[in-house]
């Protein structure tokens, strides 16, 4: 019996979405201002759990911590090495009552941390201490949301393998509030013009600092106002919008310069997995070839569990 994804709803989502994402950043943003660079930003990413998301651990001082979104008990947790352990609820609470709450728990720990309280990658931005506009977090949305990330996740770990070049972890980016894996070629990029509101343009310069192939998963936006699955190709090689990408719900979107497919056609398949993973290496395959990447950066079907299995 295969497994059944949750329905995604953008309109229903959306308040609850736009809630989570300034929260996340908060979260993020107290990597950044923690733990050393690293290339591409991958140092302040959030990475998915069996129950939400977490900035896995950040060493401070005297003690490690880690925080986490937890999305079946609906609480935020903060716990350290020394065994300590603060929470609070997630419901009926506003991103200001959000970033007081969790500077009050760090602060009871004796971690004391400072962040840029201005949003990423948001027009309009509301400093986090003074947003009381962003207040919903509908527990069946956050639930839905998070699963669909656990079954992604699952399928992207499977198309990782058959790649052997330099890929990024699967991980979750708090800016633009995205799912995403990274492929790299090994040659450098064009220096990319950077212009996202409120990110430096030298952080955009570092991302796509060589040529990259990116996989993901948005919940959607106002360009794009569905879930949906992307790929797009940095720098984008003549012709790549031609490319005949598989499945038959797949195309390419002029506005956002990416290949295009709706979460609601992978979750309403007979077999999610499949369809997703025929989207993932349909672009690859298309990008790969158009850019004169070396072909032995890809060997399909490279699954060695039942051999290392037996010999480990």
């Amino acid at each position: 019996m295969k497994k059944s994804w949750p329905v995604l709803s953008y309109e229903k989502g959306k308040p609850t979405y736009e809630t989570l994402q300034l929260w996340t950043q908060i979260l993020g943003k107290i990597k950044l201002a923690t733990l050393p660079w690293a290339n591409h930003s991958w140092n302040c990413t959030l990475h998915i759990t069996p129950t939400g998301l977490s900035t896995q651990n950040i060493p401070y001082i005297n003690k490690d911590f880690q925080i986490d979104l937890d999305f079946v008990s609906h609480q935020l947790q903060i716990a350290t090495s020394l065994g300590e352990i603060r929470d609070f609820d997630l419901h009926n609470l506003n991103v200001a009552d959000f970033y007081k709450l969790i500077f009050e728990k760090l602060n009871e720990l004796e971690i004391k941390i400072e962040i840029l309280t201005t949003p990423s990658e948001i027009d309009n931005p509301i400093p986090f201490e003074l947003d009381t506009v962003h207040k919903t977090y509908d527990t069946v949305q956050a639930t839905n949301f998070h699963n669909a990330l656990c079954d992604i996740q699952d399928v992207f770990l499977i198309f990782r393998t058959d790649f052997i070049g330099k890929s990024s972890p699967i991980h979750f980016f708090w800016g633009g509030f995205d799912l995403s894996l990274a492929f790299f070629s090994g040659e450098k990029a064009p220096r990319h013009p950077g212009k996202m509101p409120g990110m430096p343009d030298w952080v955009l310069q570092d991302a796509f600092s060589h040529e990259v192939s990116d996989f993901g998963f948005i919940t959607g936006n106002e360009a794009h106002p569905e879930a949906a699955f992307y790929c797009y190709l940095y720098p984008e090689p003549k012709d790549y919008k031609l490319g005949k990408v598989m499945p038959a719900e797949a195309f390419y979107n002029e506005v956002l310069g990416q290949f295009i497919l709706p979460y609601s056609a992978v979750q309403s398949s007979d077999n999610p997995e499949q369809k997703l993973l025929e989207f993932l290496r349909s672009t690859y395959t298309i990008g790969a070839k158009l850019a004169n990447w070396k072909s032995d950066l890809w060997e399909e079907n490279r699954n060695f569990k039942n051999e290392i299995s037996i010999t480990i």
